[in-house]
């Protein structure tokens, strides 16, 4: 069970713990320490006076750390106390678009290489001291460009290799791109999570009329690339799985790729049926509202779109006309990545917090403990199932 009381933390801490959120990813970094604050709180009186646990109960687990910029724009990274010692977590979103600097008078928004630099400079300050550099980065920084087709350049891969060079022992990331790209650092450690606990929890909480069977429900991959997700949202509900396969036109290339021509759908009929369509991220969206119109077209019941992230680059314009003409019923991300306050006012939208999951990880690798029991939730969703046929609170 994902509670933190009933987990035995055998092993005494790798160090006293320091979480460093960056710019841009303070408010999940603050929700984060609140879990931990509270969590130590409650089982810190075991441990009093065992000089193995010195500094384990504190009052907050941030450490004071900024990226001031010169005039020019360059920057650099500032440590306000001592990380001597210290079990370092470096949480970054490298989507967070909203942080601007100003540049000779201007203003610019920090894009993803801003944000992995940042990342870069305060590594860089912890400058060795520190006794353990973990880096959580739901996001993975370029993991879109995972692999090469032609004549291209590998950078997800390159900027894995430049952390570890840098002294990072552990990565960990959510529903990254393509989890092969951890080839590139094979003796570090590496971990993409998949949310699909509280895609369930989420989805549970607000639609109290499901019925979670094969007869009623359906899974979709809107893609080839996303079965895995699908199979695996399948097989712990109980469900058909379908996929659709995107036809492309290899004959031209336009914005650096393949357009697509049509989407073709493979799987049994969706008549009647409550369908979730399940994927890594929403990024203009296009393709989730397109996968949703042929599941409409098809008969299918109510459709909710789950993914990880919500980068929503075009806007919410077509999203608001999609719900309105009873194309899409909901649509569930995270809280990994940075939320407009636009997105959260919308009627259809699900927000699935992620911190408590978060703050269980840091906890449990903090004390060296294992992750697989954590990272594998088949026994927490058949719980949280089990409530919700019962008509029990979630």
């Amino acid at each position: 069970m994902l509670s933190r009381s009933e987990r035995i933390l055998e092993n005494i801490p790798v160090g006293s713990l320091g979480i460093i959120p960056l710019l841009g990813c303070e408010e999940l970094g603050n929700k984060v320490n609140d879990y931990l604050v509270k969590w130590r709180r409650e089982s810190a009186h075991e441990h009093k006076n065992d000089v193995a646990f010195s500094g384990y109960e504190k009052d907050n687990y941030l450490i004071n750390a900024s990226v001031p910029r010169f005039g020019s724009g360059e920057a650099k990274g500032i440590l306000g106390e001592s990380v001597r010692g210290k079990d370092i977590y470096l949480m970054v979103d490298v989507c967070n678009y909203n942080v601007t600097y100003s540049l000779t008078g201007n203003t610019n928004h920090m894009s993803p290489d801003d944000h992995f630099q940042n990342l870069k400079r305060i590594i860089a300050a912890v400058g060795g001291k520190g006794r353990r550099i973990n880096v959580i980065m739901p996001f993975l920084y370029e993991s879109r460009q995972h692999k090469r087709t032609s004549r291209e350049s590998l950078d997800c891969a390159l900027a894995l290799q430049e952390l570890v060079r840098m002294g990072v022992d552990n990565i960990i990331t959510f529903d990254a791109h393509d989890p092969r790209v951890s080839n590139a650092i094979p003796l570090s450690g590496f971990e993409t999570i998949s949310p699909t606990y509280q895609f369930i929890k989420g989805l549970l909480r607000n639609v109290k009329d499901l019925q979670i069977d094969s007869e009623h429900m359906m899974a979709i991959s809107p893609d080839e690339g996303g079965t895995n997700r699908a199979v695996y949202l399948a097989n712990v509900l109980g469900l058909d799985m379908g996929m659709f396969y995107k036809r492309r036109d290899y004959t031209q290339i336009v914005n650096g790729r393949n357009p697509i021509v049509a989407h073709e759908f493979l799987g049994s009929s969706v008549e009647g049926k409550d369908v979730i369509i399940i994927d890594d991220m929403i990024s203009s969206g296009d393709s989730i509202i397109e996968v949703a119109t042929e599941l409409k077209r098809r008969k299918a019941k109510r459709i909710f779109a789950a993914a990880t992230f919500g980068l929503f680059t075009n806007g919410m314009e077509k999203f608001d006309k999609a719900y309105e003409e009873g194309i899409i019923d909901g649509i569930l991300t995270t809280n990994l990545i940075y939320q407009t306050p636009n997105l959260l006012s919308k009627p259809y939208y699900i927000n699935c917090d992620m911190s408590k999951y978060i703050a269980l990880i840091i906890d449990t690798l903090n004390h060296d403990g294992s992750l697989s029991e954590i990272l594998s939730p088949n026994e927490r969703i058949q719980n949280v199932l089990q409530k919700y046929k019962n008509g029990e609170t979630i």
